[in-house]
């Protein structure tokens, strides 16, 4: 067999966009010294990203680095979906990103370069075929960030979130690592397909103590990156003392790329009837304790925080019926976890840039008391964000948050997960208590206090209604969404 690894370039070409991205942002701010054309460069990359991913997710599916029928870099629908919507978050954290960057405090060169390399990791991840290749783009992903979340300058609570991050991350990548090379130690292989047909065509590799432990350790590292109970604990206080954009980037793009990559191992590679009743305890267990402890939240961040962590377990229940279902079921699990999603992260970075809006430039989130009356005095921008949260919450007129929900609890009930269905019905009630609460709040009387509100930037205004008109769009045709993750 030849060792000689064929190059597919067109395959490779969001990437290309994505990573040219980041070195022009750096060479114009190194050249120019004018932060609106590094801020245009980026901007200008992260749409090419998007168009690129499109374009070539279009066509048939394109494989490249390969050796035999292994493939490294595997290039189709569900990469193409995944490509297109990092880069166009990227996009919105960088239009919410202005007034903090016009306001000094943090330098706009390494922001936008910083910002570019994690959507290359992003762009990346969706189209890895291995282990190594997944790992490489998750943490290419994530280190960018590390910075970004300390980057702004004389805040303490900033550098305290940073290092917060930073360990758990380390500590994440170790047991990821180290999953992955019991994993090799088993099997032989590193590649998703071969790892997959590896375990299913040999059961008795499944009955050595190994295997079990690669597998656990593998998910469980995994799980840190997308805040799974009971890997949790660093979301609340990195998000609430990460910059605004940085935290919405972080609830958005850091999210969807842990569940990108806890979805490949789990489709491709590990064996359903280990981890689906792993996933299925652990899915309860984190949109369980999300919700009870947001009930509990005064502030803004920390209350999206931790009903981000119970956004996750819903995003993780239709993988907990893989063990239960055959095999049409499993593949409408994959695409139910996918879409959800897809619809969350709309729908989430709509609420974040609402905030963004309603806070002065370079502050934090705040106490939800702060935005008390905040849609009287800003009757668009208030709207925006109760449509958001009216959406996490499964109401309409938000539809993509109904058909997410919808879409979970239809993959259970076909996975022949019944009781998994139950809690999650459950635990969306519970959550309506905040979520509403919260909108409610918006629309309250003031008094005789009224807390000052800064004038809501054009960019940032702008984000917010693009984000609330694709989450519409996608509320209204959620079956292209579907069909497009089970791509």
């Amino acid at each position: 067999m030849s060792m000689a690894q064929s190059v597919d370039s067109v395959a490779l070409l969001p990437a290309y966009l994505a990573a040219g991205t980041a070195v022009l942002a750096l060479l114009v701010d190194l050249l120019l010294a004018r932060p609106a054309a590094t801020v245009a460069t980026a901007a200008t990359g992260a749409v090419a990203t998007a168009v690129g991913a499109a374009v070539v997710g279009a066509g048939a599916e394109r494989r490249t680095f390969c050796v035999g029928p292994d493939c490294s870099y595997v290039f189709g629908g569900r990469a193409a979906l995944v490509a297109a919507l990092v880069a166009l978050l990227a996009l919105g954290v960088l239009a919410l990103s202005g007034p903090l960057l016009r306001a000094g405090r943090t330098p706009v060169g390494e922001f936008c370069f910083l910002l570019a390399c994690s959507m290359t990791g992003g762009v990346v991840l969706g189209a890895a075929g291995d282990l190594i290749t997944l790992i490489v783009a998750l943490e290419t992903l994530t280190l960018p960030l590390y910075i970004l979340v300390g980057l702004r300058r004389g805040s303490l609570a900033s550098a305290e979130a940073a290092l917060t991050f930073f360990v758990v991350s380390v500590v994440a990548t170790t047991l990821t690592l180290l999953g992955a090379a019991l994993l090799y130690a088993v099997t032989g292989g590193l590649h998703l397909d071969r790892l997959g047909v590896a375990l299913a065509d040999r059961s008795e590799l499944l009955d050595l103590p190994l295997t079990g432990v690669a597998v656990t350790v593998l998910v469980a590292g995994l799980a840190f990156k997308v805040a799974a109970v009971p890997f949790h604990a660093w979301a609340p206080a990195t998000y609430d003392g990460a910059p605004l954009p940085v935290a919405a980037y972080l609830s958005t793009a850091s999210k969807l790329g842990g569940v990108v990559a806890l979805l490949a191992v789990v489709q491709l590679a590990l064996p359903q009837g280990v981890t689906g009743p792993v996933l299925a305890l652990v899915a309860a267990l984190t949109m369980t304790v999300g919700n009870l402890v947001a009930l509990r939240q005064r502030r803004t961040v920390r209350l999206l925080a931790w009903s981000s962590v119970a956004q996750a377990g819903y995003i993780l229940a239709p993988l907990g019926a893989l063990a239960l279902a055959d095999a049409d079921a499993r593949t409408g699990a994959y695409a139910a976890a996918l879409a959800y999603a897809v619809f969350f992260v709309l729908l989430e970075l709509a609420a974040f840039a609402g905030v963004v809006a309603l806070r002065p430039a370079g502050a934090d989130g705040g106490r939800l008391d702060e935005l008390r009356g905040a849609a009287r005095r800003h009757p668009w921008i208030g709207a925006a964000l109760a449509f958001a949260l009216v959406g996490l919450a499964g109401l309409p007129p938000a539809l993509a948050g109904l058909f997410a929900k919808v879409a979970v609890v239809r993959s259970l009930l076909d996975g022949g997960a019944g009781w998994l269905a139950l809690v999650v019905a459950v635990n969306a009630v519970i959550g309506l208590a905040y979520y509403l609460r919260f909108a409610a709040l918006l629309y309250a009387p003031t008094g005789d206090a009224v807390t000052p509100l800064a004038r809501p930037a054009r960019a940032v205004a702008g984000a917010l209604a693009v984000a609330t008109v694709l989450a519409v769009i996608v509320g209204f045709a959620p079956q292209l969404v579907l069909d497009l993750a089970g791509s």
